[in-house]
């Protein structure tokens, strides 16, 4: 995804290879300008709790989320409102989730439910507590991606450890515009740029990858044939 992010990347790769040069350079133009700049923050807020930590949940079958810590956003940021005892963690990533470089960047309609394994809780979803914090705190788009560089320069943000992933099966999902609720799908998180090794994205390969250079990742997609409720997927 040449800076993409969780959520947002599979359906970028996927116009990426199917539009026309011309066309895609003509939707590019039309996406980039719908969400200039970020909304009122009531609009990326849940209308209440309840909902979201159900929302957050629909990521991983319930043998999984119901023993997930659950995190909710309010207007100071991200805080615990469920413990969990599992290891695992569900949240609703909001659209700041994706690269500086997506049209969703800031649309406020975005919600991605994931629930991360243990692994990806403690070093993999730090970047997005952090890039939130930056978003309330009103930083710009170049200001959030300098603050991050700086953080794991500086080893500030955990490193990536071996194993991490998560899950994105959630029926209610919103993944953008353009892609919605996609499909249901796993997310490995490899660090560094690693697409080649694995010979992902080229003619043939089934491996969909996406090397996202802003939190210095290659994230592994991988389709799930049903939902979290366990209803097939399309």
């Amino acid at each position: 995804m040449q800076k993409k992010t969780i959520s947002l990347i599979a359906l970028t790769l996927l116009m990426q290879a199917v539009l026309p040069g011309a066309i895609g350079q003509a939707v590019a133009r039309s996406e980039k300008d719908a969400y200039p700049v970020m909304a009122p923050l009531n609009q990326y807020l849940s209308p209440d709790q309840n909902s979201e930590i159900a929302l957050a949940r629909s990521a991983a079958p319930a043998s999984i989320s119901d023993r997930a810590e659950v995190m909710v956003l309010g207007r100071e940021g991200y805080t615990t409102v469920v413990q969990g005892a599992n290891g695992f963690l569900c949240i609703v990533e909001r659209s700041w989730a994706a690269a500086t470089d997506v049209p969703d960047f800031w649309n406020p309609k975005v919600r991605a439910p994931n629930c991360f394994n243990p692994p990806a809780a403690k070093t993999f979803l730090p970047i997005f507590l952090m890039k939130t914090k930056l978003v309330l705190a009103g930083k710009s788009k170049t200001e959030i991606v300098q603050a991050v560089a700086s953080a794991l320069d500086k080893n500030q943000l955990p490193a990536l450890e071996p194993g991490a992933m998560c899950y994105m099966m959630s029926k209610q999902q919103y993944l953008g515009d353009q892609d919605k609720s996609w499909h249901p799908h796993l997310m490995f998180f490899i660090p560094g740029n690693v697409e080649k090794s694995w010979g992902a994205n080229l003619p043939g390969s089934p491996i969909m990858a996406a090397d996202d250079p802003e939190e210095r990742v290659t994230i592994f997609l991988v389709g799930v044939s049903e939902w979290s409720d366990a209803t097939p997927a399309p």
